[in-house]
């Protein structure tokens, strides 16, 4: 009986032994995942900044050859054209971080996880709505770019504009293309969502690319007027070449944040 008993209790002991490793084994493979994905996390964040960082300098620096005249808007994007032809525009809005290429490449999922290098980018880039037609052009240029919690970049700063005092003192900001470098003036700064299918009656500024005619375009802009936080005199009229900045905004479930603006002028850089 005590031979049986010791026998069971030294099987107990191996059986706990053996949990206790697997225990171990799980616990460690667990740290070690959680550290592999914690290491790719800061490459990923190193690389997007590192890359972020090169478009600046591009983007903010004088010509080295010529310090007395600096490169125009459209030189410094014809340059970042031979990096990555899908680049179509700059944005810049003074006194925030948004200093960044345009993309276009005719999806919606693509420059969601790349950078303008064509680098995986958690940041991503910013780009512009895969149904915008260039031949006609479009109505509204509607330009996408990630708010991710913990960075500074893409459109995290766009929602500077929840301020009224923001706008009252950056009313316009900078669109260029290899055709122009044009300002556009702000007609309204709202809060949106992605809505269900099955939604009444809502806004769903996101579908709103090309009007078909005057009335469809009217409605847009009225919706644009209605739905802004807070009263802008500016507004727009059929004909104006609109941009729609659409960001994430964490205050509900699938919440938007955008900013809509129509061109007002061509800069002029000439001396």
């Amino acid at each position: 009986m005590e031979r049986l008993r010791a026998s069971f209790d030294e099987e107990k002991r191996k059986n706990k032994a053996k949990k206790k490793k697997i225990l171990i084994i799980i616990f460690t493979s667990i740290f070690i995942l959680c550290m592999a994905i914690i290491a790719y996390k800061v490459y990923e964040h190193y690389k997007s900044n590192k890359a972020n960082n090169e478009v600046r300098e591009i983007l903010e620096n004088s010509n080295e050859e010529n310090v007395q005249k600096e490169k125009s808007r459209i030189e410094k994007l014809n340059e970042l054209k031979e990096i990555n032809n899908e680049i179509f525009a700059l944005l810049e809005i003074k006194d925030t971080n948004i200093n960044y290429p345009v993309l276009f490449c005719g999806n919606n999922d693509y420059y969601m996880k790349h950078n303008y290098k064509k680098e995986s980018s958690n940041d991503g880039a910013l780009f512009i709505d895969k149904d915008y037609d260039f031949n006609k052009p479009s109505s509204n240029i509607l330009i996408y770019g990630h708010n991710n919690i913990g960075s500074k970049e893409m459109f995290v700063e766009l929602l500077k504009y929840k301020d009224e005092s923001f706008y009252n003192t950056h009313k316009t900001f900078n669109f260029t293309t290899s055709d122009e470098e044009a300002e556009y003036e702000i007609i309204s700064v709202f809060l949106s969502k992605v809505y269900n299918q099955s939604d009444k009656n809502v806004f769903r500024y996101y579908y709103f690319i090309d009007a078909k005619n005057e009335k469809e375009y009217n409605e847009y802009v009225n919706n644009c007027k209605k739905a802004s936080l807070y009263k802008i005199d500016a507004t727009a009229s059929y004909g104006d070449q609109l941009i729609t900045l659409s960001t994430c905004e964490y205050s509900q479930k699938d919440g938007r944040f955008v900013v809509v603006a129509k061109k007002i002028n061509k800069i002029d850089n000439e001396t």
